[in-house]
């Protein structure tokens, strides 16, 4: 559906994935972060490049986050391996004038959901401009590393945040991960390119994620 069809005035909480969704997967900074987990991988257990590669990818799909993978069949300890990621470089990252704006916007709570550690969100906010609009920050400490798409993972937001699904928006740039907050009652809107077919448990689609905020209908004020 095009941003002007999206009625979303009846979300008082806004969930937000952090990467790949709040800033754009050509920014730079993932590939940045794929070329460290994969040095890190070869490193760890001696594989070539493209099967570090391909192993990474398959942690990732499995258990919803590669670092999960690397702590259930290679014994990783998570602290020592997210503070790997804690000095990457964000130059790539730029505030956008017209996301602020957008998430500006947007009545209630406005909630960060991310798989990535507490570091590494509020660096990446703080980049892009955005540290100020988000009140509370969802991260996988938080959740007990228990990654999205699970639903453990949902559960302890919920409880956490005292979060109402029926009132609640999520935007994530992974499908996978909108499923189990469908099946809880949110509101799904899927960030950046569309799939081929349309997931029934997508309900909106924002390729451009500032130019869906700016365009959706929200709750008027009391």
């Amino acid at each position: 559906m095009t941003p002007a069809g999206a009625d979303l005035s009846h979300v008082d909480t806004w969930l937000f994935d952090l990467d790949n969704t709040l800033y754009p997967p050509d920014s730079g900074l993932s590939a940045r972060v794929d070329a460290q987990l994969t040095e890190y991988m070869m490193g760890l257990t001696g594989l070539p490049a493209a099967e570090a590669l391909a192993l990474q990818k398959r942690y990732l799909e499995e258990h919803g986050l590669t670092l999960i993978g690397l702590m259930k069949h290679h014994g990783v300890e998570p602290t020592s391996f997210n503070a790997m990621f804690h000095d990457l470089p964000l130059d790539v990252l730029t505030p956008d004038p017209r996301l602020i704006d957008a998430v500006t916007r947007l009545p209630g709570r406005r909630i960060v959901f991310t798989n990535a550690d507490d570091v590494h969100t509020r660096r990446v906010l703080q980049a892009l401009g955005l540290s100020r609009l988000f009140h509370e920050i969802f991260h996988l400490i938080s959740a007990g590393y228990e990654p999205k798409p699970s639903a453990a993972s949902f559960e302890r937001l919920i409880a956490a945040h005292d979060i109402r699904p029926a009132s609640t928006a999520f935007f994530e740039d992974r499908a996978v991960n909108l499923a189990p907050a469908a099946a809880l009652g949110m509101t799904t809107v899927l960030v950046g390119q569309a799939p081929a077919a349309k997931p029934e448990f997508v309900h909106y689609l924002a390729p451009d994620l500032a130019a869906f905020l700016a365009g959706v209908r929200v709750m008027e004020a009391a």
